[in-house]
């Protein structure tokens, strides 16, 4: 292991675990991801977990099998503790003994400064978000919101301080909370959904602009928790907007932006690999700290 080594990035969310190799100076050599059912922790409970989670990390190998060795390897994980044994067992497997480190928030780093009233109780995939975040829009106001399994919205300054933030049920757990808790309306999950969003009548798209009315009920479900995540943006995003008085770019990612970002109508940038690119700065202050 040497100074000019890579670092291995791994982003572990709650439906599926992305990581990415890159050089010191932040190139990327290899990126993959590997959905683990989106249930997190209580994924590996279920009858079976053995044989699942051994098929799982046959296959994070198998993506790992030519890449070269990193100087070390960094989680954000927001999936719980057996998920990151899981990780961590996976890593040493194809690297022993390489160094591992668990990032949590903190006041200040990368630049950017942490107006949480507890800073480590802010997730780590949303404080490495804002860091990569405010790397890639230097000099800029920014309103980042990421669809996941939770829907989250930060306010980041151009100098760097988050403001704070929301956490909203995601597009997908709104559509699940829906169909389990009501006697009447389906349980549609997101491949489902993304096939009925096209049409609230079977003609006109969910992103022309005036109302949108379903005549069916699962392009009702659909269409209504879609327009729900766009509206909870553009509300904030304008509040934002007024209350700075100042341009706010909206960035959008994760894995239900291309539904919501169809039906906003406000103007937005994509960005999907904010976590990642924050664990890349982080390790590369770290490492210059430390001189290695």
């Amino acid at each position: 292991m040497t100074s000019g080594a890579p670092h291995l990035l791994i982003d572990a969310g709650n439906s599926r675990v992305k990581w990415a190799m890159v050089e010191a100076d932040g190139t990327q050599i290899a990126a993959g991801a590997l959905a683990h059912g989106g249930a997190g922790q209580a994924q590996w409970a279920t009858e079976g977990a053995t044989q699942w989670a051994t098929q799982w990390a046959t296959q994070w190998a198998t993506q790992w099998a030519n890449l070269p060795t990193p100087r070390g390897a960094w989680l954000s994980n927001v999936a719980g503790e057996t998920v990151a044994e899981r990780i961590a067992a996976m890593v040493d497997a194809q690297w022993p003994h390489l160094p591992l480190t668990t990032i949590r928030a903190r006041e200040q780093q990368c630049g950017v400064t942490n107006s949480y009233t507890t800073p480590h109780a802010l997730g780590s995939d949303r404080w490495a978000g804002m860091i990569g975040a405010y790397a890639a829009f230097p000099g800029e106001h920014l309103l980042i919101a990421t669809f996941g399994t939770a829907t989250t919205l930060e306010a980041l300054r151009a100098d760097g301080c988050f403001v704070g933030g929301l956490i909203a049920p995601g597009w997908t757990l709104m559509m699940r909370s829906l169909g389990e808790h009501t006697a009447q309306l389906p349980t549609l999950d997101a491949s489902a959904a993304r096939g009925l969003l096209g049409s609230a009548a079977g003609t006109q798209d969910v992103a022309r602009r005036g109302p949108f009315f379903a005549t069916d009920t699962p392009r009702s479900l659909s269409a209504g928790c879609t327009l729900a995540q766009a509206g909870l943006v553009e509300r904030t995003w304008r509040d934002l907007q007024d209350e700075w008085q100042v341009p706010v770019r909206l960035v959008v990612g994760g894995g239900a932006a291309d539904e919501v970002a169809s039906a906003l109508k406000v103007p937005h940038t994509r960005h999907d690999s904010l976590v990642l690119s924050g664990l890349a700065l982080i390790a590369s202050e770290r490492a210059s700290e430390h001189g290695v």
